[in-house]
């Protein structure tokens, strides 16, 4: 994005030299550039001041990697409930052995929640001594972060009915009970790229559906800008791919030594206890001059 920032700087500041227009063809080639460069940091930032869809997902690593997705979890709604934002969980899948999460999708409400969050997606990777190690071993966990724009206007991105699958199941409350009979949990897939998304939050089928779809259209928006910049990452994430070694944005190490490090802007600290309790606020700073 900086790069965005830089070029539109070095055109204005071209555009204001005497000679500017005295070749008129080049300075209308120079303005028609600056408009288009203009329009695509305005896009950038279309949904920054509203709301975000946080999904977690466990990589390599199986129990440790799960539990990691909890202390993320827990780490991420302690950062909002300092922000005064609001978090409510669409869709958990428990890992009864870890007490962890294969992944948890939730959405956080409140001013400006996508523009502080989104550079938070990535690969995460944790390094301590396992708990679920019985000889006290070192073990190295990965989890993927995916954050997108609660919201996309309205015609934006449509949905052909034929290119979605519609997959239904039971909600479960806690201790894996049945909410109902009913199947209202809805997981609908986009068959072109593979993008889905599960909502079990709301009370009816409808519902859950019409979620699933608004939060689908938030997911198929966010992967057309990123293939219209040719970026790495997208939404179509596999898991077993890419949270995993080589992949990390940041690290948090336990063990031997206490560090917390974003390999992107180079920001670190030895307070990780502070981290883990949603002491966010340096890195997400940082991240803003990416």
């Amino acid at each position: 994005m900086n790069d965005i920032k830089n070029k539109i700087k070095k055109l204005e500041q071209e555009m204001q030299n005497p000679d500017f227009w005295q070749d008129k063809d080049k300075a209308q080639g120079v303005l028609k550039e600056l408009n288009a460069l203009k329009e695509k940091e305005k896009e950038k930032f279309k949904y920054d001041k509203g709301d975000a869809v946080l999904a977690l997902f466990s990589g390599a690593g199986g129990d440790d990697s799960e539990d990691w997705v909890r202390i993320l979890f827990e780490m991420y709604r302690k950062f909002c409930e300092r922000k005064g934002w609001e978090i409510k969980i669409l869709h958990e899948h428990k890992a009864a052995a870890s007490g962890g999460y294969k992944n948890i999708t939730f959405e956080v409400i409140g001013k400006g929640v996508y523009g502080e969050l989104k550079n938070e997606s990535g690969v995460h990777r944790l390094v301590r001594v396992s708990p679920f190690s019985a000889k006290k071993l070192r073990h190295t966990s990965f989890a993927l972060l995916e954050v997108i724009p609660k919201f996309v206007t309205p015609g934006e991105i449509e949905i052909d009915e034929k290119d979605v699958r519609i997959e239904l199941s039971k909600a479960s409350g806690p201790g894996g009970q049945n909410v109902n009979k009913r199947e209202t949990a809805v997981r609908i897939v986009h068959i072109p790229t593979n993008i889905s998304a599960h909502v079990m939050s709301e009370r009816s089928q409808q519902q859950n559906k019409d979620r699933a779809i608004e939060l689908l259209k938030a997911k198929l928006y966010k992967f057309r800008l990123s293939q219209q910049e040719k970026e790495r990452e997208s939404l179509m994430i596999n898991k077993d791919v890419e949270a995993e070694w080589g992949h990390q944005i940041r690290s948090y190490v336990l063990h031997p030594y206490k560090m917390v490090k974003d390999h992107r802007t180079e920001v670190e600290t030895s307070d990780v206890e502070s981290v883990l309790e949603g002491e966010l606020d340096e890195f997400i700073k940082a991240e803003k001059n990416i």
